[in-house]
């Protein structure tokens, strides 16, 4: 009976891991496309940064009133630092720079790359070996986005973008792999609020410093896009994204997240007008069924 009600809350705890995975994958995903409309108005950096402060701060509210101290304890302050550096400042920071010499499909289809470095990370981190149905997935997904891409030959201007699209890829999977241990004694909320801010909080300075923004340049279109951000991808999608990696193995987790540059193409057609033929509908079709493997495997963490 105990071992049937372990079983239970095993899969329950799974099928909530998915469902987190899913909503993170919808918030970041759209966030490809607005990303444009505040893009029209503020640089990069200044934008995201912007973005994630103002989610810092509503996590911050959130978690002082359902009751948690905000305090970090001295023992845990140098963790949460470097996980704001890789899960935060790389990931954002860098896929945002790289947007200065890339497409937006370009960008994505490198930082999406994450995968392959999380899972030969995870290897000798956790001892998480992939097994057939993992490389398969891998495969199929990472197909899915190489035909989404396709296009013309390679143009040597782009190889600082494809350089900082490469290190938010190879970070954030280093943080993905780390995500999956014991996080440090802060509550949730609190831990992610302190990640996103102090992840951000240099990109406001540096993008302040090198990009000199027009902060009264920003548009109605481009404040609704600012709220989105900063609701969205960077509060509600930072919590859904860490909860997840509680719950599921770390390859299945970064194979899924194959679906963001997917969403980000599919919702660019009716907010950007981008046209949807027959390549975006096999790379569609070649990720999902990566995505669809991923979640159907049972590797063990």
């Amino acid at each position: 009976m105990l071992g049937n009600r372990a079983v239970t809350a095993e899969a329950d705890e799974s099928g909530l891991g998915h469902l987190l995975l899913m909503i993170t994958a919808c918030g970041w995903g759209l966030n490809w496309a607005v990303l444009k409309f505040v893009l029209h108005d503020w640089p990069p950096l200044f934008a995201r940064g912007s973005a994630g402060l103002l989610a810092a701060i509503g996590l911050a509210i959130v978690a002082r009133l359902r009751g948690e101290s905000l305090s970090i304890p001295k023992g845990a302050r140098a963790s949460v630092i470097f996980a704001a550096g890789i899960n935060v400042f790389a990931w954002m920071g860098f896929t945002a720079l790289s947007l200065n010499w890339l497409k937006v499909s370009e960008g994505a289809l490198i930082a999406y790359s994450m995968p392959i470095w999380a899972m030969l990370i995870a290897w000798p981190l956790l001892g998480q070996r992939p097994k057939a149905q993992s490389l398969l997935a891998l495969v199929l997904g990472i197909a899915g986005i190489a035909i989404l891409m396709g296009g013309p030959g390679f143009d040597i201007g782009k190889v600082p973008g494809i350089l900082f699209g490469l290190a938010a890829a190879v970070l954030f999977a280093l943080g993905t792999v780390r995500g999956s241990r014991p996080p440090p004694p802060i509550p949730f909320i609190t831990l992610t609020a302190w990640q996103v801010a102090l992840g951000c909080l240099p990109m406001v300075v540096l993008g302040l410093l090198l990009e000199r923004p027009n902060i009264m340049a920003l548009s109605s279109t481009g404040l609704l896009g600012l709220a989105y951000m900063a609701a969205g991808p960077m509060a509600i999608c930072y919590l859904t994204w860490f909860g997840a990696l509680k719950r599921l193995p770390t390859s299945v987790a970064a194979t899924a997240m194959l679906l963001v540059p997917i969403i980000g193409t599919v919702s660019a057609v009716p907010l950007l007008g981008d046209s949807l033929g027959m390549r975006e509908a096999i790379a569609a079709a070649l990720t999902l069924s990566g995505v669809g493997l991923a979640l159907q495997n049972k590797a063990t963490t």
